[in-house]
């Protein structure tokens, strides 16, 4: 039985600068910022050898969820709209929605699940939460699930 690993998400912050260094290095070369490798890890400042030990082990999670299901949950203002704008906004970016769930409003507040297709996104699914995030109504959300 071959052991695939596991995955995780943590936050940037947390890593070493070297894995750091390898996902600029992979954007340079995926942006066509450097043709090479070897002038991609000498714009970030990493050895060749540092790279190929890390660059297939490390991705933007924008990345690792193409072509999958995300799933967010969010505490929502219980004002009228509030929902509308958030499916538009997931339209919009061409995210594709599955299901939602929402629980009757308590003290002015609903928890909503919403899980979307996103493998059509037109934009990478940290922007597409930080936009949802920022709208009026929306008091909190977080990515609960990845399949």
């Amino acid at each position: 039985m071959i052991n695939k690993g596991q995955f995780y998400i943590i936050k940037d912050e947390i890593l070493p600068d070297i894995v750091k260094k390898t996902v600029k290095a992979k954007e340079l070369l995926k942006n066509h910022k450097a043709k090479t490798i070897n002038e991609a890890t000498e714009m970030v400042g990493m050895s060749r050898s540092a790279f190929y030990k890390y660059k297939d082990y490390i991705y933007p999670f924008y990345e690792a969820s193409h072509e999958k299901i995300v799933t967010i949950s969010m505490i929502l203002h219980h004002q009228p709209g509030v929902l509308s704008s958030i499916l538009d906004e997931i339209a919009g970016a061409h995210g594709n929605v599955l299901t939602i769930n929402q629980n009757i409003p308590s003290q002015g507040l609903a928890n909503v699940t919403i899980s979307f297709e996103t493998g059509a996104l037109i934009k990478n699914i940290e922007e597409l939460i930080k936009s949802i995030n920022d709208k009026d109504g929306v008091q909190k959300v977080e990515i609960i699930a990845q399949e």
